[in-house]
């Protein structure tokens, strides 16, 4: 909010771009506009840069329909294993601290990122997913 309101100029297009960024957006676009978005600072659906260090830890001998399986898979676990994270006794709110003890007020927003990198790699619609 700083750099908006002393520089304006410069972050105004920036925040026009990524207005203007919609599902049907070829992807490389869409990639390079939140690069740019990210590096000013501004918060963007998809992490570029989680998506670059996803899509070249690909496997060579690997199709791209057992890359996507794996990410549904993987999607599936973490949905599987939330309840047990839940019922930890470092779950529950610490007034002592004033937080999780786990820091597990952070895994819905890794989980969100994560899935939109995953299926960005994948080249499908994070919205539908």
């Amino acid at each position: 909010q700083v750099f908006s309101h002393h520089c304006p100029f410069l972050m105004g297009p920036i925040e026009c771009l990524t207005d203007v960024v919609s599902p049907d957006t070829d992807i490389q676009v869409t990639l390079s506009i939140f690069e740019l978005a990210t590096a000013a600072g501004i918060p963007c659906e998809i992490d570029p840069a989680l998506v670059n260090v996803l899509a070249g830890s690909k496997m060579d001998g690997s199709s791209s329909e057992e890359d996507y399986k794996a990410a549904c898979l993987l999607l599936v676990f973490v949905a599987v294993s939330l309840p047990l994270l839940a019922s930890d006794p470092t779950s529950v709110y610490n007034t002592d601290t004033d937080g999780y003890n786990n820091n597990i007020h952070c895994l819905a927003k890794a989980i969100i990122h994560v899935a939109a990198a995953l299926f960005t790699v994948h080249k499908k619609n994070i919205e539908t997913h």
